[in-house]
């Protein structure tokens, strides 16, 4: 992923351009540093994943997606909180610019990804949401964290944030597709439909624990042969 390529102000509306193209080195210098910072933490998250499969015969991590906010979420952002949409703003006030999915096989998976990688000396953890233990209303689950990665340049290093989402599989699953069917609904999702979903996203839950389960006591029987 390069985004400095990827980032294209030649199709955005006139009030985008200005905005960052009056401070558009600014900006790619930014875009760069979250770059950065996304493959820090991917390189992180390998490097135990490797280490667990080594010694453990197992891969914690099925898989990972990452991302970049555009220019255009970037500037809604910033006007949804009602906050100044500047470079400067956007690097103080958005913890999600940056953005890596780490998909787990397994709950306990997750947590111990995320206390991994958290406890390492170069990471600061700057805040956590688990919506495993505290489901959203519409049954969403998912652990949310915030961290901060030092970044090494020529002549400084730079704190930058990267908010890290990490699930497993079947939550994975449900989010995915509850995200598409409320695009494509514009959001307008009727009341029996999300009650449904809300079912689908329990009914999930039981799975992972089921699996977890099968998992734990199969490895069990493994250590006892």
């Amino acid at each position: 992923m390069n985004p400095m390529q990827k980032t294209d102000f030649t199709s955005a509306p006139p009030e985008m351009r200005d905005i960052f193209q009056g401070n558009i080195r600014e900006y790619f210098y930014q875009i760069q540093l979250y770059n950065a910072a996304i493959k820090e933490i991917r390189t992180k998250l390998e490097i135990l994943d490797e280490e667990f499969s080594v010694r453990y015969s197992h891969n914690p991590i099925h898989h990972m997606e990452y991302r970049l906010k555009d220019p255009k979420s970037i500037i809604e952002k910033l006007r949804r909180k009602n906050l100044p949409i500047t470079v400067e703003s956007m690097t103080k006030n958005l913890y999600d610019i940056a953005g890596v999915r780490v998909i787990c096989n397994y709950i306990e998976d997750v947590y111990r990804i995320a206390d991994l990688l958290v406890s390492q000396d170069d990471i600061t953890q700057v805040r956590l949401r688990d919506y495993i233990k505290q489901p959203k209303d519409n049954g969403y689950r998912s652990l949310h964290l915030v961290v901060s990665v030092p970044i090494f340049l020529a002549e400084k290093t730079v704190p930058v944030h990267v908010e890290i989402q990490i699930r497993t599989i079947a939550m994975d699953f449900w989010a995915s597709l509850d995200h598409q069917l409320r695009y494509k609904s514009e959001d307008h999702v009727p009341a029996g439909l999300k009650e449904r979903l809300k079912v689908c996203a329990d009914t999930i839950t039981s799975l992972d624990n089921e699996m977890q389960a099968i998992y734990k006591e199969l490895k069990e029987g493994q250590s006892n042969e």
